[in-house]
């Protein structure tokens, strides 16, 4: 009776045991199953989120046929409820075990934010603000406010401190995180290209140097003409000569530039007007990417001291103030149809 007995608990015990394992077999067969996705569908992990929440909310999708039964699962794989929070894009074809390990990996989506080289502070607050992605934090904040957010002194201008680059960011992230980033990618760069530079340059200090790379951002737009410039600048400086640059006149301008430069306004003093102005304006006209820092602290040997735009995009180069004076009564006198100075709000020297 007894062997009975044992013999009949053992059959349940397997019976049990069986369908444990077939439920089991078949349930995870279930999560390696690819989802019914027809395309990209991008999900969000609210922060805060647990592992059975989450788990509950893919039922009601239908993407997982019992949440209960996923509380089991973990209970021999824990290691898959460390999710995080963040935007997905789900692939077709993915599997709810893919899934659940692209938000253990935080593999969220990547969205792209541009700094462009020749923009002003003002235009990059502009941008940042209008760019629904990135979480606005600084609309009721003066220029002062963010430059001490940023740990760096309330009374210095905001200009030309961050440098121009594609920056990587999650969706809802804060508006002063993409700056300081870029803040400190302009410190980091400008420090160590400081560092190597030649040491008979005319600048007093590495915020000098990032002055002039404004100055010539502004300038072109073209890559092998940003050295040439710059070695035009610095014999200037040199030499005592006056920068005399269109960009720095319309910086000083602000909103009443119009898109013409009048002789009056060559003549109306500000800060920044280099016509006016010995040396180097007070601070950088523009943002500026990492070329224009090389250039500035890498400029080219020669003897030219002018230079005048041709009006598609490149610019002519003189050594003597006649040939300069004739390059400007070829290309700006009768200036062609179709002319253009590069960047597109560049000017000629």
């Amino acid at each position: 009776m007894l062997k009975k007995l044992l013999l009949l608990i053992f059959i349940s015990v397997a019976l049990v045991l069986g369908a444990a394992w077939y439920v089991y077999n078949d349930f995870e067969k279930s999560l390696q199953q690819p989802l019914s996705l027809d395309a990209e569908q991008v999900i969000t992990v609210p922060s805060g989120s647990s592992f059975q929440q989450l788990m509950r909310r893919f039922e009601t999708d239908g993407w997982i046929r019992n949440a209960d039964l996923m509380r089991l699962y973990t209970r021999l794989h824990p290691e898959i409820t460390a999710i995080r929070a963040g935007e997905y894009a789900i692939e077709p074809g993915s599997s709810l075990l893919d899934v659940i390990d692209q938000i253990n990996r935080g593999d969220v989506v990547r969205y792209y934010f541009t700094l462009i080289e020749g923009y002003t502070f003002k235009q990059i607050r502009a941008g940042l603000e209008a760019d629904e992605r990135i979480e606005s934090t600084l609309s009721d904040s003066s220029e002062a406010d963010i430059m001490a957010m940023l740990g760096a002194d309330a009374d210095q201008s905001a200009e030309g401190l961050f440098l121009a680059e594609t920056y990587q960011f999650q969706r809802g992230a804060k508006d002063i995180d993409l700056l300081r980033r870029a803040h400190n990618d302009l410190k980091a760069f400008l420090e160590q290209q400081w560092q190597a530079r030649d040491e008979s340059l005319p600048y007093n200090n590495a915020y000098e140097a990032l002055i002039m790379a404004s100055i010539i951002e502004k300038e072109t737009g073209v890559p092998d003409e940003r050295s040439r410039i710059a070695g035009v600048f610095v014999r200037r400086l040199n030499q005592g000569m006056r920068l005399q640059t269109d960009p720095t006149v319309i910086y000083g301008m602000g909103e009443n530039y119009t898109g013409r430069i009048r002789r009056s306004d060559l003549q109306q003093p500000t800060p920044w007007n280099t016509y006016t102005i010995d040396g180097l304006p007070p601070t950088p006209i523009a943002m500026v990417g990492r070329e224009a820092i090389v250039a500035a602290l890498n400029p080219l040997e020669g003897n030219e001291l002018y230079f005048v735009a041709r009006g598609d995009g490149t610019h002519h180069f003189s050594a003597t103030l006649r040939e300069h004076n004739n390059a400007v009564n070829r290309y700006q006198r009768n200036r062609r149809s179709d002319y253009r100075s590069s960047p597109a709000t560049g000017s000629e020297q």
